[in-house]
């Protein structure tokens, strides 16, 4: 761990917001301060029915938007009236952990939000335990993603998972750490 460099966010986390964040919420204890665990980024490919190239395609973004290769999500059961069958691909999804999280994280939050047309601020999405999840409709907001290549626009869902206890602390972390909420 010496060798390597330690992420932009994650030495603020560390040195700055973990003290902060002991005071506003009144914990005693290092361990209980919420702390970010893990982002799932999950394009939806249900075109990939009809257009298999949709699936490769969308693998793609994906793998240069995050950095590490997606897995690809199967149907869990057979709907006639979309044409699905049961196993059939029709997503992908990355789970980040730890350096790479926090390297996508910074990205996600200071280059790739400000270049959101008409933004105002995210939407604060909480399921009770302090995870935030965040709907995205284009993929080129990503400099990553070459917008010569592009078949079509996809959007995607960025899961922002917390060790929180309830929605308070969890929206409390994502706001020091920097993410733009609508008020």
């Amino acid at each position: 761990m010496s060798g390597q460099n330690v992420p932009r966010l994650k030495k603020f986390y560390a040195k700055e917001l973990l003290p902060k964040l002991m005071g506003e919420l009144s914990i005693k204890n290092v361990m209980d301060v919420p702390n970010l665990k893990k982002i799932v980024v999950n394009m939806g490919l249900g075109e990939a029915v009809q257009n298999p190239k949709a699936l490769e395609s969308g693998c793609d973004t994906l793998r240069a938007i995050a950095g590490q290769k997606p897995v690809v999500t199967l149907a869990r059961k057979s709907i006639a009236t979309f044409k699905v069958r049961e196993n059939m691909p029709i997503g992908a999804m990355v789970t980040l952990r730890g350096h790479r999280m926090w390297e996508f994280f910074d990205r996600f939050i200071n280059v790739a939000l400000p270049r959101v047309r008409d933004f105002r601020g995210i939407q604060s999405r909480f399921d009770g335990l302090g995870n935030c999840s965040i709907g995205i409709k284009e993929q080129i907001i990503f400099p990553e993603v070459d917008y010569d290549k592009v078949d079509k626009i996809r959007g995607m869902n960025i899961t922002l998972v917390t060790n929180a206890k309830d929605d308070k602390a969890g929206k409390l972390l994502l706001k020091h750490l920097g993410v733009p909420f609508r008020n």
